[in-house]
């Protein structure tokens, strides 16, 4: 069930394994605290995430992030910084997307709840991980701390089974 990455080491993922969706989430950072929301529709509903969501064609994923930013909370983002790609494959539900984790510091307005979050600020070591993803509790700190992460998550009807994360040195 592995298969090889570009770079040798071993994957966690199917060797058929191809994303059906694509998408982002942007961690707003100011001072020691980040920008969650409340998911209240689509995709993780009820779950505390980031902003973020579906990459639209044409799009890059830094595109994707400060348009989902805007379109979710309100922010303009000014600038963002890719730090996570994120592989996901449910082996139960044929669950199956490529992520990217960007995070920013250069952003202006003040968050504001729309119909898809509920925004709130929290501070970086008091992140609420028990009402997250399971698996977001294993690299947002790393991003959050500066690192980049090439991430891969088997997960089975949403609980998570296995990780691999590798650190991208640049």
């Amino acid at each position: 069930m592995t298969n090889d990455r570009r770079d040798g080491r071993e994957s966690i993922l199917p060797s058929d394994w191809r994303p059906d969706r694509f998408a982002t989430l942007i961690y707003l950072i100011r001072e020691d605290e980040v920008l969650l929301i409340e998911k209240l529709r689509g995709h993780g509903a009820g779950k505390v995430n980031a902003p973020g969501g579906h990459i639209e064609v044409g799009e890059t994923p830094e595109e994707c992030a400060i348009r989902e930013a805007f379109e979710e909370v309100g922010i303009t983002v000014l600038s963002a910084e890719l730090r996570a790609s994120l592989k996901f494959h449910d082996t139960e539900n044929g669950f199956n997307m490529l992520g990217y984790a960007l995070v920013s510091k250069t952003f202006s307005g003040e968050p504001r709840s729309t119909p898809e979050a509920d925004p709130f600020w929290s501070k970086i070591d008091q992140i609420p991980f028990e009402r997250m993803w399971e698996d977001d509790q294993h690299w947002v700190p790393r991003i959050l701390a500066g690192e980049t992460l090439d991430c891969e998550f088997v997960f089975a009807n949403d609980v998570l089974q296995t990780l691999n994360i590798e650190r991208i040195l640049n």
